[in-house]
């Protein structure tokens, strides 16, 4: 081994062993970078503040090339667009950089392709302070002719392991902190290895396997499905509760294939990917009631909604959270109420009996109660640093109050507040708290 791959391997080692303050739970939404009459354009520094992980649709490849990556903003500028980036940012939440989507084609034949892949996702990372990238790879961009899961023998899947191995290694060494990287195959690219394996069919299952250190969330799409088999050999239709629960547990446990045994992720890195509304998606969509009741019994709180038993006693208390094509369908009023997905994830995940408190997001500071009627409460654990700023945002990100806070002093009167949830930042930390 030369000096440069031991470099590299140090570097990803690093890379995969750093934390980042990360939102957990999660609810991740895909931003549309163009205008849809049906689902309009929303400035990026507008869109609700419940979505604490943000996927910008897309980086695609250049015209006239399948590994040539280019990201251009379509409403505004590039140094607007920046702002608005670091603006969420500035709020605790995740910007990252979403690659391919349903339509381009981007396929890594070649160590070349794979170069200039690498360098025009770094050059894109870079130029807008991107947090991490999402890859969205769908139709033939991702297939599988041979090989196995843990050996997978196709160029483009090998050079597409190298090449986000390589831009991760590459944003430490520049930023000096975690990369986040999420994926959003669609079913038959992960669940749909349990029928066969062999073109798109399971076709994400090696990148997982040699990435899944590296992986923050999977939320496969439940959605544009049809049905699919769960681990217990029956088959679920979509748009049910049995669909979410059984997809979710195989993406969790993990289940054999004829290319090997895929492991599973921890219920830590999956979040549930559903439509935000009926016109969102092709099928697929899924009435809030029946999420409600699927999550929930996923988390191992309410009985079974329907056939499917899961197979783990108690649920996955720890499930990360869930996914939404996209903020702009779940903004407008003509697919339903606005923003009832992310209504959604609060009612689900933000539940006062819930065993997770908001608080647990948050590393150096806790406040308490939470929830809390009329006082709250911070106490900070650094204690060389008796006295620091703070400031409030309701759930739209517009800032409420400000101020500083010390050891003698540490309270904050929130009793003029409305009822929800509610964000505070300290210096680079955030953590919710709910307001009765």
């Amino acid at each position: 081994m030369n000096k440069h791959t031991q470099l590299i391997v140090f570097l990803i080692l690093i890379c995969i062993s750093s934390s980042a303050q990360i939102p957990n739970p999660s609810l991740i939404g895909y931003w549309q970078n163009w205008n849809d009459p049906n689902a309009p354009y929303i400035p990026l520094d507008q869109i609700d503040s419940r979505y604490n992980v943000v996927n910008i649709s897309f980086a695609v490849p250049q015209a006239g090339t399948d590994y040539h990556m280019e990201f251009l903003p379509d409403q505004v500028n590039q140094a607007t667009l920046t702002s608005q980036i670091q603006y969420l940012q500035a709020q605790g939440r995740i910007v990252n950089i979403s690659i391919g989507g349903a339509g381009p084609l981007i396929s890594l034949d070649n160590i070349s392709e794979r170069d200039t892949f690498i360098s025009t996702m770094n050059s894109i990372i870079n130029t807008y302070g991107f947090d991490g990238i999402d890859i969205d790879l769908e139709g033939n961009s991702v297939s599988v002719s041979g090989g196995t899961i843990s050996n997978p023998g196709d160029a483009k899947i090998l050079n597409l392991i190298y090449a986000i191995k390589q831009i991760m290694s590459d944003y430490y060494s520049l930023n000096q902190k975690r990369l986040f990287l999420s994926m959003a195959p669609e079913t038959a690219f992960v669940q749909g290895g349990m029928s066969a394996y062999g073109g798109i069919w399971g076709a994400y299952l090696p990148i997982i396997e040699a990435l899944r250190d590296s992986i923050e969330i999977l939320h496969v799409q439940l959605y544009n499905s049809g049905s699919m088999y769960g681990i217990d050999g029956n088959v679920y239709a979509q748009g049910t509760a049995d669909f979410i629960v059984a997809m979710a547990e195989a993406a969790i446990q993990g289940f054999n294939t004829s290319a090997g045994m895929f492991s599973g992720l921890p219920a830590s890195k999956i979040a549930i990917g559903l439509p935000a509304c009926l016109m969102a998606a092709g099928g697929g969509f899924t009435d809030t009631s029946i999420v409600k009741s699927a999550l929930n019994y996923l988390m191992g709180r309410t009985p079974q909604p329907g056939s499917y038993s899961l197979s783990q006693t108690g649920g996955y208390p720890d499930l990360r959270g869930m996914m939404t094509w996209s903020i702009n369908w779940d903004e407008v009023n003509s697919c339903g109420s606005s923003y009832q997905f992310a209504d959604n994830f609060e009612n689900i995940f933000y539940q006062t009996t819930h065993t997770k408190n908001p608080e647990s997001q948050a590393s150096d500071f806790r406040i308490y109660p939470n929830p809390a009627t009329d006082i709250i409460h911070l106490e900070y654990k650094r204690k060389n640093k008796p006295v620091f700023s703070y400031w409030i945002y309701n759930y739209l990100g517009e800032s409420l109050r400000s101020g500083t806070l010390g050891v003698f002093h540490n309270s904050i009167d929130i009793s003029k507040f409305a009822a929800g949830i509610y964000t505070i930042q300290i210096e680079n930390e955030t953590i919710n708290f709910i307001k009765e």
